[in-house]
């Protein structure tokens, strides 16, 4: 990999795009560190601190600290994720929004706009929200119905101006804008946290076994969610030989169909992360004390029940997240258009069948997973006693899963220009030229 770097500085193109995505993050960084008008952050962060493990700490974790610090940029690119994913669920129920995404440029562009506008909605309604939470902090110098309408405006105008800023990295950067924004937002805790570790073995609250350890476990956790973020089961697919035009034939080919493993990505995390800490955070809106909602979030503390519920939630939700965006069929009813079919297998409603049942096998083991990864950062902390380095489920899915995604984008415009890239399996020479399988 380390020849093939130079290469990206070599194709005018490529070298244009990454230059414009490392703008467009350090202004999306930049304004991240801009706080709201009449904030306190120093009270606020000590009254966040309580919120660590509740939706407000996750949230926190996809905007980099910009919530925790009630910057302009505190909402960050999740109005539109929210929106996005709220109309890939309308979908499976509304056959307008289910048209409009099989229609081609134009069916998108409309759902585009959809999409633009709920966010701008979303926007003020979790803007509103979140200026009622910086009044009860106190850590608000003028609280009332202006601050309200100031917070409001400024957190939708900068969700709205990070929206465009995604948009314009994915048409005018490297890739796809709204996840090399959260990618920036998680890895910006990173050396803090390695600072934070380094000082805990310093002054001999870590032992060196266990820093040793530590560094094992995360190298290992790492490759281990690369090789399953990779990893496939591929479906052979035959296209028999066929005449077209005048006498022209079109020899049969041997393809696959791949199915991931972990073919929901990140999203089931996401689901069982916000269903999991809502007795908690009730509880803490409730103000404690008691009751029947503190005794449900003292339940669901890291323990044992905290795990079997929250894997059961990961369970639950990848193969429902599966079912919404993986139509066994459509693809079936694609490979018939095609003329292509399985071995051993009809097309049509047979495929459609064997397609589910394998996708219902391979998806076992993604959950599986997708759990072990969530649940790592809690592990860490029981065995090697480290309350200092966060590291484990949503973050790191999402980091290696972008980053791959970006190797994978360099790839193709290396390709194209026929430099060597950064994934050397598969490469062969055909006619003096380097090509790729």
């Amino acid at each position: 990999m380390a020849s093939s770097i130079p290469n990206l500085w070599r194709v005018p193109e490529l070298k244009e795009k990454i230059i414009f995505t490392l703008i467009v993050l350090l202004m999306y960084r930049f304004g991240a560190h801009i706080t709201v008008p009449g904030i306190n952050v120093a009270i606020l962060q000590q009254q966040f601190g309580a919120l660590q493990n509740t939706m407000f700490g996750i949230y926190d974790m996809f905007v980099g600290g910009g919530l925790s610090r009630a910057t302009i940029f505190a909402l960050g690119i999740m109005p539109y994720i929210s929106a996005s994913i709220m109309f890939q669920l309308l979908a499976t129920v509304f056959p307008t929004v289910e048209k409009l995404q099989k229609e081609g440029e134009d069916g998108r562009k409309k759902l585009t706009q959809w999409t633009r506008y709920t966010t701008i909605v979303l926007s003020i309604m979790q803007g509103y929200g979140y200026s009622m939470f910086l009044n009860s902090t106190g850590a608000v110098a003028d609280a009332g119905v202006m601050f309200t309408f100031t917070t409001v405006a400024t957190l939708t105008v900068g969700a709205v101006f990070v929206m465009w800023l995604g948009e314009q990295i994915t048409d005018r950067g490297i890739g796809n804008g709204m996840s090399l924004m959260i990618f920036f937002s998680i890895i910006e805790g990173f050396p803090a946290a390695v600072v934070r570790t380094w000082e805990s073995f310093v002054v001999g609250e870590i032992r060196v076994l266990a820093l040793v350890m530590l560094v094992l476990v995360l190298v290992g956790v790492t490759a281990g969610v690369v090789a399953m973020t990779m990893a496939s089961r591929k479906i052979p697919v035959q296209i028999p030989r066929k005449v077209v035009g005048r006498g022209r034939v079109r020899e049969g080919q041997n393809s696959f169909v791949p199915l991931r493993i972990n073919s929901a990505g990140v999203m089931p995390i996401i689901f069982a992360q916000s269903f999991i800490v809502v007795p908690g955070t009730l509880a803490q809106f409730a103000g404690g004390g008691g009751g029947i909602l503190q005794t449900i979030a003292d339940i669901f503390q890291p323990g044992p029940v905290y795990y079997l519920s929250y894997g059961l939630l990961i369970l639950f939700f990848t193969y429902f997240y599966t079912a919404i965006i993986f139509n066994p069929v459509d693809l079936a009813e694609n490979l018939k258009k095609q003329g292509a079919f399985i071995p051993g297998v009809k097309p049509g409603a047979r495929t459609a069948e064997y397609i589910d049942r394998v996708l219902t096998r391979v998806t076992l083991p993604g959950a599986i997973y997708l759990a072990l990864i969530a649940m790592t950062p809690f592990f860490i902390f029981d065995i090697f006693n480290i309350q200092t380095f966060f590291f484990g489920g949503t973050g790191l899915l999402i980091v290696v899963g972008v980053g791959l995604d970006t190797v994978q984008q360099a790839q193709q415009h290396l390709m194209l220009r026929h430099y060597d890239g950064f994934m050397k399996k598969g490469r062969v020479k055909m006619r003096g030229r380097t090509r790729y399988m």
